[in-house]
């Protein structure tokens, strides 16, 4: 097949254009380079099989040659994190749902056979069911959240109305080498790995009980490409790991001290994917175990060598917005 990776030098576009390049299909990225880092494939850059295009998804002139004679679509570009989308919110509305818009009617107009989007868990919100299902309410606390969820809705809009088969897989914590390094403070285990490198202590929010659905990322980029085979549209699938650990579990397996910073408001116990409709639908089941993916990152530890380390005190200024819009009134 032709594909087209939005987003393919960030951290989970990359491994799966690799994969993608692996079992032999062409491959398309399309990278602003804002968010996705270029050398995260450089492993690969070369592959007589990859062209790689610098453009922005909100800019749906110079993106629509691309999707010329291209058979699937996986759309992974978007804006993240919890603190830029509260004080931006202007452009996660642009990227994630005018982006998306933009995307999916260049897919539309090019005819392509399929569409798989990159959707978030966190449209959950604090759920009330664990495992918890795709029939779970959506409540967004956050813009990055509602506005994941948004292009969601358009995804499977499109598919319902204009007949685009296309998929949403909603996205547990998803964890592996090539995440960022750098930005704003954002998901545990790239603040760890920095924090580990330098001997500083880690920083645990609350009392470290709190656990996550932690997904690797090769284990999730295999889900996109089962959900490129399948004839399965217009539907919204959980994509987990088939079991939840604690932040606790976590800095056992890498080893080292620890400092308590406050529990954030917004942020669930637990995040823990009913997982029974993607191995249904998908026949998709993950194969990293948790032990060995934490072995994994480790051994890429060098890679967090220039990444910012946290400590409590920057921590609390970095999410000083947070808990001023998200704490109780």
């Amino acid at each position: 097949m032709k594909t087209l990776v939005t987003g393919g030098c960030g951290f989970i576009g990359s491994h799966l254009a690799e994969m993608l390049l692996a079992s032999g299909h062409e491959v398309v990225i399309i990278d602003s380079l804002a968010c996705g880092r270029k050398e995260n494939i450089k492993n690969f850059a070369a592959h007589p099989k990859l062209v790689f295009h610098q453009a922005d998804i909100c800019d749906r002139n110079a993106i629509r040659p691309y999707f010329d004679n291209v058979d699937w679509v996986f759309h992974m570009a978007g804006l993240a994190d919890i603190v830029p989308s509260i004080e931006q919110p202007d452009s996660y509305f642009e990227t994630n749902v005018s982006g998306t818009l933009n995307v999916l009617q260049c897919a539309l107009d090019s005819g392509v056979k399929r569409m798989v989007y990159a959707a978030s868990s966190s449209s959950y919100g604090i759920p009330d069911v664990y495992p918890t299902p795709e029939t779970a309410p959506i409540d967004p606390q956050y813009p990055y959240a509602l506005t994941k969820y948004m292009g969601e809705e358009l995804v499977l809009h499109w598919a319902k109305t204009y007949k685009l088969p296309a998929v949403s897989l909603r996205l547990f914590n998803v964890y592996g080498p090539r995440s960022r390094t750098s930005g704003a403070y954002g998901a545990v285990f790239g603040v760890f790995l920095a924090q580990k490198l330098k001997g500083s202590p880690f920083t645990v929010v609350g009392d470290g009980t709190q656990t996550r659905d932690f997904t690797y990322v090769t284990d999730v980029a295999a889900a996109f490409i089962k959900a490129a085979q399948s004839d399965v549209s217009g539907e919204a699938i959980n994509v987990g790991s088939g079991n939840h650990y604690s932040v606790n579990r976590l800095v056992e397996l890498l080893g080292g001290p620890v400092v308590h910073i406050p529990k954030r408001p917004g942020e669930p116990d637990c995040t823990f994917a009913d997982t029974g409709k993607i191995a249904k639908l998908l026949d998709w089941a993950p194969k990293v175990a948790f032990e060995q993916g934490v072995q994994n990152m480790l051994d890429s530890i060098q890679n967090w060598n220039d990444a910012p380390v946290w400590d409590a005190a920057t921590i609390d200024k970095a999410t000083t917005t947070w808990f001023r819009y998200l704490g109780k009134d």
